[in-house]
């Protein structure tokens, strides 16, 4: 839950910031700005820097950097945000698409400018009626990775122990062939090296 919160503070700060970016002097630089976030997030990607979190508050900046240098809410690019909806909640954690959809919602409405008409309200409050299914999308990508992971370790675990019984059956068959007197030995190899051919086809079909 702590990881969660700190998740949600950074990309509040970070929405914060990407709606005061246009009221400073440095948006005469927001092209020059953007091609840097975007050189630092395939940076980050390529050499795997940062977490996800770093990924995601670049993200963050890049779009709202975009939407709000354009037009704001009724930027053409304001559909740039549905998909930081979804991405948010399956980079982080699911609950943070609420998160980010109350801070921007929240931030869009105290910098629209008055009289601008109900059309960029529809486009914030849209961001709204989409979160639920972000949220539903975060959900069912982290059951899916502990499926796969669990899945992972059973296979590991079962490799492990095939292992671990062939080396048995070798050891049985070294010893078999060093005290070689006959029958008894042979049959004792035979055995060994049929149960290592039925646990490698157990094995195999169990992938």
């Amino acid at each position: 839950m702590r990881r969660e919160i700190a998740h949600s503070l950074v990309l509040v700060l970070v929405i914060w910031f990407a709606f005061l970016f246009p009221q400073t002097p440095l948006v005469k630089y927001d092209l020059q700005i953007t091609a840097i976030l975007f050189i630092v997030f395939f940076l980050a990607k390529r050499f795997q820097r940062g977490g996800r979190l770093l990924e995601s508050v670049i993200f963050t900046l890049i779009v709202f950097i975009i939407v709000n240098t354009t037009g704001g809410a009724t930027s053409p690019f304001f559909f740039l945000l549905y998909f930081l909806l979804f991405a948010t909640a399956l980079l982080l954690e699911p609950v943070i698409s609420i998160t980010v959809t109350l801070a921007c919602t929240v931030m869009f409405l105290l910098f629209l400018p008055e009289k601008s008409g109900t059309q960029p309200l529809l486009a914030i409050f849209s961001l709204v009626f989409l979160t639920p299914f972000a949220l539903f999308m975060g959900q069912e990508y982290i059951k899916n990775e502990k499926l796969k992971r669990k899945s992972e370790k059973e296979k590991e675990d079962a490799f492990l122990f095939l292992s671990l019984m062939i080396k048995n059956q070798i050891k049985n068959i070294h010893s078999a062939v060093e005290n070689f007197m006959g029958d008894h030995e042979l049959h004792k190899i035979k055995k060994s090296a049929q149960d290592m051919e039925e646990m490698i086809e157990k094995f195999e079909k169990e992938e």
